[in-house]
């Protein structure tokens, strides 16, 4: 009888050991009109609390308040029947908001249009591509009479016209008041649509603030780049028995170390070496590249204080700064070298050593300005503009003429 009772205490304390809580002592608020960011790593809760605030899922404890209509774009997959058409599953959908019949006629040209599915809008769903399904399901989502728009990685499907469209009308929903709850691995996104970003580890919350202080955060925390690199050994370091390359640091302009830099603030990127043989005129040199693989650009130390001077033997540590608002938003990996001109060689290309995230919030102070969608180019200045105006003649203005 022992045996049996231990026995089953022993299954029930396996069961209590197996337990998993989704979701942790996750209490925030949201306020109408605002646009905040969720973010975290695979496994943090997020699409478990979106599907607690969509009514998918309920919460074992706590209570989860939403005032007003909720339209929500989960994972592709979810909310459509896969059986009906395009068309009816607008009008169900709709129906599901409780929506009138007319309500959604009135809006449905525009879901279409902007789905960009309008041949296929009589096929039932289940033969659409992921990408045609996704743009009809935020279509449906982002122009039905919702107050509250909940969306879970939009921009993991889809082409780049797509994402720049779903970025600019969840701009825009939140421009008129309703509010959005977005969620995405692009960083890039987040900050640049979200006021707020609330950061999710292991189904709790351990930050919630502006998002490029957030995101800041997250990548800092080691899920993003490495801002530094130190080579101690003499037998790992790059380079030769003329110079060894020591570190490689991205600072803030403040001097802290970080993966995370706002667009408009200026940027160090530092090289620290050891000149092991005197007589050469060596000159540090870092490479940029984006994360398409681009060369952003090559800068090389022209200090006039040692340009044209051969370097004692000794400890260096070479700056170069990026000013801000220059680069453009992304990733900036970086590479660094040390040459000599006369004769031309190179004593080590250390590739892809450090990397920064280049953050650009929608805060109105950078080249963006208030635009929302992805903006091209390899650099993003803020360029000093001029305008001259000259008022036109009003049509109640005399022309006279005289000989």
């Amino acid at each position: 009888m022992r045996a049996l009772m231990r026995s089953r205490d022993e299954r029930q304390s396996a069961r209590e050991a197996e337990e998993f809580l989704a979701l942790r002592g996750v209490s925030f608020d949201i306020r109408q009109g605002e646009i905040v960011g969720l973010i975290g790593r695979n496994g943090a809760g997020k699409s478990t609390l979106l599907k607690i605030l969509s009514r998918i899922t309920e919460p074992t404890s706590g209570r989860a308040e939403v005032h007003g209509r909720l339209g929500s774009l989960l994972e592709v997959g979810t909310g459509f029947h896969p059986d009906l058409t395009g068309r009816d599953n607008v009008f169900l959908n709709g129906a599901i908001l409780g929506m009138r019949r007319h309500e959604i006629a009135r809006r449905f040209d525009e879901i279409v249009e902007f789905s960009g599915v309008s041949q296929f809008i009589d096929t039932p769903v289940k033969r659409y591509s992921s990408g045609m399904y996704l743009r009809l399901a935020f279509a449906v989502a982002a122009h039905l009479d919702t107050e509250i728009l909940v969306v879970d990685e939009v921009l993991a499907v889809g082409d780049a016209s797509f994402q720049k469209k779903c970025l600019a009308k969840m701009e825009d929903v939140g421009h008129h008041g309703r509010t959005v709850v977005f969620v995405s691995h692009n960083m890039m996104a987040v900050t640049r649509l979200c006021q707020r970003t609330i950061l999710l580890d292991e189904g709790r919350v351990i930050a919630d603030g502006p998002s490029h202080e957030i995101v800041g955060a997250y990548l800092r925390s080691g899920l993003g780049t490495t801002a530094e690199r130190e080579w101690g050994d003499d037998s790992a370091a790059p380079g030769n028995d003329i110079v060894r390359l020591r570190a490689l640091r991205i600072r803030t302009h403040t001097g802290e170390i970080s993966e995370a830099m706002d667009i408009r603030l200026p940027v160090r990127v530092e090289m620290e070496f050891d000149v092991l043989t005197d007589g050469h005129s060596l000159v540090p040199n870092f490479h940029f590249f984006n994360e398409e693989g681009v060369c952003v650009f090559i800068a090389g130390d022209h200090d006039p204080a040692w340009e044209h001077r051969t370097r004692p033997r000794g400890r260096y540590a070479s700056t170069a700064w990026i000013p801000g608002n220059y680069l453009s938003e992304g990733t900036i990996v970086v590479s660094a070298a040390i040459s000599t001109m006369d004769p031309v060689a190179v004593h080590y290309f250390e590739r892809d050593a450090v990397a920064f995230q280049v953050i650009d919030s929608l805060a109105g102070d950078s080249a963006r300005g208030r635009f929302a969608g992805p903006i091209p180019g390899v650099v993003r200045p803020l360029l000093k503009w001029t305008t001259d105006f000259e008022p036109a003649m009003s049509t109640n203005d005399t022309l006279s003429m005289h000989p």
